[in-house]
């Protein structure tokens, strides 16, 4: 079974469900006592939109128990000395379990006001860190846009590289191996 939490050093992460997508989409005020977070402000960031929400949902109902873990995840910030409380200052995940190759690819947005801080780069290093201890990943990608380059260097802090092909969109695709390193029980 594939774990659905996982932990960096400043972030908690932890998998979407259906029932936490559902408040999220048609209950916003249980939302943050479900996730046990504050929301920022500007919430939902960048292209973690509403069609997101609803694209990881329908995936989620079609696909049960195996598809937990293949799509969204939620970065709350633990309380400390950067936040009072836990805060919830990120979404990322994956579009899917990997296909028959071993490749997935991964997206992130960041709340406007917890940008520049790392946080991004530390939520992609669990999702990298998760897609190798499932043993299931052999090789990684993501697409950004090229006139982004705060995310071209949290891909490239991750062992990312840029690929010579772009999506069909134009955006610039950045790519890396995984090496499978099943979670210890």
């Amino acid at each position: 079974m594939i774990p659905l939490i996982a932990f960096t050093p400043r972030l908690t992460l932890i998998a979407a469900s259906r029932a936490l997508l559902t408040a999220e989409l048609s209950k916003p005020r249980y939302f943050p006592m479900l996730l046990g977070a504050a929301l920022p402000t500007d919430w939902p960031p960048g292209e973690y939109d509403e069609e997101a929400m609803r694209f990881f949902l329908a995936q989620l109902t079609a696909g049960g128990r195996h598809a937990a873990g293949w799509y969204g995840w939620y970065a709350i910030l633990r309380a400390g000395a950067e936040a009072p409380v836990n805060t919830l200052v990120a979404a990322g995940g994956f579009f899917g379990p990997p296909d028959a190759e071993g490749t997935a690819e991964i997206g992130y947005s960041v709340a406007a006001d917890w940008r520049g801080r790392g946080l991004a780069t530390e939520l992609v290093a669990g999702l990298v860190r998760h897609a190798a201890e499932t043993g299931l990943v052999r090789r990684l990608y993501a697409h950004t846009s090229a006139d982004n380059p705060a995310s071209h260097r949290v891909l490239l802090r991750n062992d990312f590289t840029e690929a010579p092909i772009r999506a069909e969109d134009g955006r610039l695709r950045f790519v890396r191996s995984v090496v499978p390193t099943p979670a210890q029980s």
